[in-house]
């Protein structure tokens, strides 16, 4: 950085070549973030790998950004590396073929499908709970991944998926722990070469794709329309020329929802299941309001109004632990900012762990405290101190069907169970693609009652 560099832009850090490796993100990302916005404050510049970024943690630039202004950027460095493995699908696609392919696919996601497949995400989690046993120790994190694996399989492609989750989880996990090797400057070479981490991460796409493009064959074998996303994708006709969706297109597509719409709700839930864990004066509030609605039937989208507490849980745990803790945008031209002058190309960071831990909004922030969500509390709230689910025309699709899910879910699961964090198992947040618990979560699986019996349908 220049001294006249240093003269227009915000307060931040200089790294030097060998500094931008030693101190890059990658090493510690949520401490790097959170220690730029202490240090400089709510708006940040540094170089690194050659870009000018800027570092943002104010919800009012944040919504300038995302919202008020989307249409001067573009998606950010990461989602643009991520294209490599979903390719041209609905996060990482731009403009005018964003915009069709979004408006191809909202009606998958209307309130009245949705609530469609409510009954789906529920017979899922019965069957994961029953599943289980006293006594037992889980994985957490690999328990939600092969729950939400499924009901995504089943709810948007009417495929049964649970018999390959194991494939598909540890092939995700091989793509997921590329993430920041990819976002490196000389990522393309490395990628090319007979790198351990890059070759696992090509086997671990193939096989992503293998799957993929199995369901699709087997569709288009059948002809026949399911009524679900995958049918929407392929009967889809083009306005202008009438033409219909590659496999590659569909595959794009396919892979993009697949992925995002399991990772992030398994994630969520994993952090759900750690934060009650430590805290059970609000786990038997949890389990007094799901029994007092319920009285022993399983939950339906109808109860989700009468499960308020249930929110609050959910919404707290996604405010300590966001699935997608970070999001970027790419500046298309200079870019007036907080009274400087941001130059084209540069890279907008924001966090959602960083700004969801801010004092400043959210007293005693590193406390699991659900009570703190009461309608004040919301109604004073700035909009963007809280964006679990990105805002603006690039927020989140799923949004619904994943609020849906993980109420639901929880609310099935712990009707019957307690789960308990194995004394000396480490926790520790691993930023990739998603906020993920980087050694899983095992948990012991504690039944709240033997002498209570939970209604089920048969």
């Amino acid at each position: 950085m220049t001294a006249a560099d240093a003269d227009v832009l915000p307060p931040g850090p200089t790294f030097g070549l060998l500094g931008s490796l030693v101190y890059r993100p990658g090493r510690d990302p949520l401490a790097f973030f959170t220690n730029l916005a202490r240090t400089y404050g709510d708006l940040v510049s540094y170089r690194m790998g050659g870009e000018q970024l800027f570092f943002v943690n104010d919800p009012q630039i944040i919504k300038d950004i995302l919202v008020t202004n989307a249409r001067n950027f573009m998606k950010g460095r990461g989602l643009q590396r991520t294209k490599r493995i979903l390719g041209e699908g609905l996060l990482t696609s731009e403009g005018a073929v964003h915009l069709r392919q979004r408006r191809l696919m909202q009606p998958a996601f209307h309130r009245d499908r949705i609530a469609g497949y409510g009954k789906t995400m529920v017979e899922y989690a019965d069957r994961t709970r029953r599943s289980w046993s006293a006594g037992a120790t889980i994985d957490a994190a690999r328990e939600m991944n092969r729950l939400t694996l499924s009901v995504v399989g089943k709810t948007l492609f009417d495929a049964d998926v649970e018999s390959q989750a194991a494939e598909v989880g540890e092939a995700l996990t091989g793509v997921m722990e590329s993430f920041w090797t990819m976002m490196l400057p000389f990522s393309d070479l490395l990628e090319r070469l007979p790198v351990p981490q890059m070759r696992r991460a090509r086997r671990s796409r193939a096989q992503l794709d293998a799957m993929i493009y199995t369901m699709i064959a087997e569709r288009r074998a059948s002809g026949r329309d399911h009524g679900d996303l995958l049918s929407m994708l392929l009967n889809a006709q083009d306005e202008d020329d009438g033409g219909v969706m590659t496999d590659r297109q569909v595959r794009d597509e396919a892979m993009t929802i697949f992925l995002a719409g399991h990772e992030t709700t398994a994630n969520a839930l994993t952090w759900t299941w750690f934060l009650l864990s430590g805290a059970p004066d609000v786990e038997a509030r949890l389990h007094e309001e799901i029994d007092r609605v319920l009285q022993g039937r399983l939950p339906a989208i109808e109860d989700l109004r009468s499960l308020p507490f249930t929110e609050r849980i959910v919404t707290e745990s996604m405010r300590l632990y966001p699935p997608a803790w970070i999001t970027g945008r790419r500046a298309l031209a200079d870019y007036p900012v907080g009274g400087y002058v941001a130059p084209a190309r540069t890279l907008f960071i924001m966090s959602q762990y960083v700004m969801h831990r801010d004092a400043r909004y959210y007293p005693n922030p590193e406390r699991f405290d659900p009570d703190r969500w009461t309608p004040e509390f919301r109604a004073a709230l700035p909009k963007f101190a809280y964006f679990p689910f990105g805002g603006g025309p690039r927020q989140c699709i799923g949004e619904s069907f994943a609020w849906m899910e993980l109420m639901l879910i929880v609310s099935t699961i712990a009707q019957r169970w307690r789960l308990r964090l194995v004394p000396g198992h480490p926790v520790e947040p691993q930023p990739l693609v998603t906020l993920r618990a980087k050694y899983g979560m095992k948990m012991t699986v504690e039944e709240r009652s033997k002498n209570r019996e939970v209604k089920t349908e048969n």
